[in-house]
């Protein structure tokens, strides 16, 4: 049988054969390049090979890639579940060519591989390639087509334009005319499918793309040759799977099959017998592989970039959960063993962090759930005083925007009260959102000016704090914060951001022209020097130089970052493992897996361990250029997510307490950090805790500062002989005021009740004594009477203090009330506390709200 372990070897193997290096699928997450979150092609990866700024690791290369395409150009979010092939994570077979061979050779082996190895009918392959633009002044790819001829009849073979076959990675880039593969795949076809290719008929699809790329796209549009002609191809594994299973959906492959049965055995909902359903647990089976992969290379969920996008998946999965399976508790966590098992041979790093992952993804779904819970108390209270037949679109948006709830969920719910949505309203305020969040996210970047030619961006920074270099290429960028220039160099001593450390910053001088380097990052393997105006003159040498005090702090936090990780992992066990980080000068912070809060105990003895090892004077050892596997065998930490060359640098400090294989700047010996201090220990996301701490200086400063604000405590009290006895009798004498003021209010609300006739609902406006807020006065009120209602009012400067009491429901009451009186507030089912601004006749405008016309007030 050709499962999806064979059919994914079987091509390495052929390729193999071929000649080609195969190289280990790149981490999902893209750390180094700022156009993409995520890796969502196979030859993203190679993208600085294409574009001639790096050499290839073999002029013939072929490999598996983990892709995840949920955003931006590659978007296929909406579409994934509601069709039977379309994915967030796939993998991309794949093979290239580096200048090596060209069209003749990808076409034969792609003819060879599959009619011969795999043996699909040839009959059933149909052919598409680029046929040419006017505007970009193109032919048609006559080359292409006459290499075609030998394999397929021309009646099989037909012509598209650039929307179709010219690929393109984004609005700049390398590009290039494209051949297809479609396959057939009707049961019983009735004449030829060549007119049912590229129109979206499920049956007849695209299976194997071979990219020709020869040209660069620059930012004004037009198309420039690029230095060497290559290819590049890219074949979905599922939808190949799909074909030698003989399925018709994607879905229905051994690894799709065995995650659908987990769901069912989990929901008791039975695939294909509802449509609705059916596309749950396919929404359900492909998030799932996109956030178990995604968490298992260091991203995790979050409200910011990478992470959102995580999160917008994670939440996807569980609406529809919630909406079509009954799924109301946490559930996609417990189908991580059983894909970790599927992948354990190709992609091991999930087996190996599966518990972590569970954790992150169980935390993220119980907080998303609660979430909807509040949800559904809004569009209740909403619903509860809505005269109307139509919920208004800005209602429904921001259920969606707010709440997580999608379009349709509030549509179901507003059909079972016979009601309608505004679908309309709704479209023009998610449209506004957008509008407003790309022109937040503009960002127009120039072509690169070339000034010399030869190597870049060679980092000498480990030994030197300056250089003498040379501007390699130069552009300009304008985003929301303005315009900025770029530059590459040949050499720099200039730290680029990354594995968490912030980069250097600094200056660029030739002659009386000095420019200030404003930040330092890696896109791809280019180091890029912000600077803060163009240079004059960038031919010639020039001299850089780094901010040395920054350099220094910052490799001071970077050092005790690694004492931090190790003491961590000695005091909480081997399952912590980096989660995030940053490196500044004035502090640090570490998010790491662990499931519950540390204990003071645990903090204190972390942080004497660190101590500990400053203490001893450890100095540093590092190992450059150190073949991985050594490094591995040596016991160095490696992190998930990242990207390690054959060769690695590691640092150790105190043998094998702390070894890791890491790019980042270190002080020489422990003792330069001086001290180490813990400032806070906090939840990070689900599953993830995080430590901020500051070393050296850092510390010293926050230290100072401490001393300033005791002397200004000093100051306050009377410059008492003993500072702490004294808050001690200050703090006494507030909790004895505090029992007395208890005492009093009950006194106070009895005699509010007493004045007050009996009922099941009070509306009253009050005169709070000074010092007492209304809250504390509505507890105390529902202790004398627990069943009654209590909705307050209290004049404050500029309106009314509200607040509702009762034995269920404050919240949605006092929501009716705050959203029909231009108010604002919150709480709790028993007790919620709001303001509204300045009214006329309040008690009897809330009275309307919340009597029948039939009750009485008395």
């Amino acid at each position: 049988m050709w499962t999806t372990a064979r059919i994914r070897q079987v091509f390495l193997d052929f390729f193999k054969e071929k000649g080609h290096l195969i190289v280990p699928s790149a981490p999902l997450v893209n750390k180094n390049d700022p156009t993409l979150f995520f890796v969502n092609a196979g030859m993203n990866p190679f993208k600085d090979v294409f574009m001639g700024f790096k050499e290839p690791p073999a002029p013939r290369v072929a490999d598996t890639q983990k892709c995840l395409r949920v955003s931006g150009k590659h978007n296929d979010l909406e579409e994934v579940g509601h069709d039977t092939y379309h994915h967030t994570f796939f993998e991309m077979l794949g093979n290239w060519s580096f200048g090596d061979y060209f069209k003749a050779e990808a076409i034969e082996w792609a003819w060879e591989l599959l009619t011969q190895v795999y043996q699909i009918p040839a009959e059933r392959l149909y052919i598409t390639i680029f046929g040419g633009d006017e505007e970009w002044g193109l032919p048609r790819d006559e080359e292409a087509y006459r290499i075609w001829l030998k394999y397929v009849p021309p009646e099989r073979i037909r012509f598209f334009g650039r929307k179709d076959n010219f690929w393109e990675m984004g609005d700049t880039g390398p590009c290039g005319p494209c051949t297809e593969i479609h396959i057939d795949l009707r049961p019983e076809p009735e004449g030829s499918a060549a007119s049912l290719i590229n129109t979206g008929n499920p049956l007849v699809i695209e299976i194997w793309n071979l990219v020709f790329i020869q040209y660069n796209r620059r930012s004004d549009g037009s198309l420039e040759p690029l230095p060497m002609k290559s290819v590049d191809t890219g074949m979905g594994l599922e939808r190949l799977a799909m074909v030698l299973q003989g399925k018709t959906s994607t879905y229905d492959i051994d690894i799709f099959h065995a995650l659908r049965s987990a769901v069912e055995a989990h929901t008791k909902r039975h695939y294909g017998k509802d449509h609705l359903t059916d596309v749950a647990i396919r929404v359900v089976c492909d998030h799932i592989r996109a956030l178990g992969f995604a968490i298992a290379d260091g991203q995790v969920p979050s409200n910011v970039g990478a992470g959102y996008v995580l999160r917008r998946l994670l939440r996807r999965a569980v609406r529809y959960g919630y909406q079509f399976l009954g799924q109301h508790e946490p559930f996609l966590y417990t189908l991580i063993p059983l894909l970790a098992d599927l992948y354990a041979d190709i992609f091991p790093e999930l087996k190996a962090q599966v518990e972590t992952v569970q954790r992150i993804i169980a935390g993220e779904e119980e907080s998303f759930l609660r979430t909807l819970g509040r949800g559904m108390a809004r569009l209740e209270s909403f619903l509860s005083q809505h005269k109307g037949t139509i919920i208004p679109g800005e209602v429904a948006f921001e259920l969606y925007d707010t709440y997580g709830f999608p379009l349709d969920l509030t549509q179901l719910i507003a059909r079972e009260r016979g009601l309608s949505v505004d679908v309309e309203g709704y479209e023009r305020a998610l449209a506004a959102q957008k509008a407003r969040s790309r022109q937040a996210t503009h960002r127009s970047v120039g072509d690169w000016l070339e000034i010399e030619e030869g190597a870049h961006s060679y980092f000498v920074g480990y030994d030197a704090y300056e250089a003498r270099v040379r501007i390699i290429r130069m552009r300009q960028v304008e985003d929301a914060k303005g315009r900025h220039y770029h530059v590459v160099l040949d050499k720099t001593p200039f730290y680029p951001e990354g594995g968490g450390q912030v980069s250097d910053t600094g200056y660029l001088r030739q002659d009386k022209e000095r420019i200030d380097v404003l930040h330092v990052y890696r896109e791809q393997d280019s180091i890029i020097h912000v600077l803060s105006a163009l240079p004059e003159n960038p031919e010639g040498e020039w001299y850089a130089a780094i901010d040395i005090s920054r350099r220094m702090a910052t490799s001071q936090h970077h050092t005790a970052t690694h004492l931090l990780h190790a003491a961590l992992r000695e005091v909480l066990g081997a399952h912590v493992r980096q989660s995030g980080s940053l490196v500044a000068p004035d502090r640090l912070r570490f998010d790491f897996t662990h499931p519950q809060r540390l204990t003071p105990e645990e903090l204190s003895l972390i942080e004497r361990i660190v101590n500990d090892k400053i203490e001893a004077a450890l100095p540093r050892r590092e190992y450059r250029d150190l073949p991985y596997e050594a490094a591995i065998a040596k016991g160095a930490l490696a992190f998930f997510g990242e990207k390690y060359g054959e060769k690695v640098r590691m640092i150790e400090f105190g043998g094998k307490f702390s070894r890791e294989l890491c790019g980042g700047t270190h002080v020489a010996n422990t003792l330069e950090l001086r001290y180490f201090k813990i400032l806070n220990e906090s939840a990070s996301a689900a599953g993830v805790r995080r430590i901020e701490a500051i070393t050296g200086n850092a510390y010293f400063r926050w230290v100072q500062s401490r001393l300033e604000e005791q002397e200004r405590l000093r100051h306050m009290l009377k410059n008492p002989p003993h500072l702490s006895a004294a808050v001690e009798k200050l703090l006494a004498e507030k909790a004895e005021l505090e029992s007395r003021e208890k005492v009093w209010l009950r006194l106070y609300a009895q005699l509010l009740l007493q004045q007050w006739s009996e009922r099941e609902t009070y509306l009253e406006e009050v005169k709070l004594p000074e010092g007492v807020a209304l809250r504390e006065l509505l507890q105390v009120l529902q202790q004398l009477r627990p069943m009654a209602t209590f909705i307050l009012l209290a004049a404050e400067q500029g309106g009314f203090a509200v607040g509702v009491a009762a034995p269920h429901e404050a919240n949605v009451l006092l929501g009716r009330i705050c959203d029909s009186l231009g108010g604002r507030g919150g709480g709790q089912a028993k007790l919620a506390v709001g303001k509204l601004p300045s009214l006329t006749e309040p008690l009897s405008r809330i009275a309307a709200l919340v009597f029948s016309p039939t009750q009485s007030l008395s």
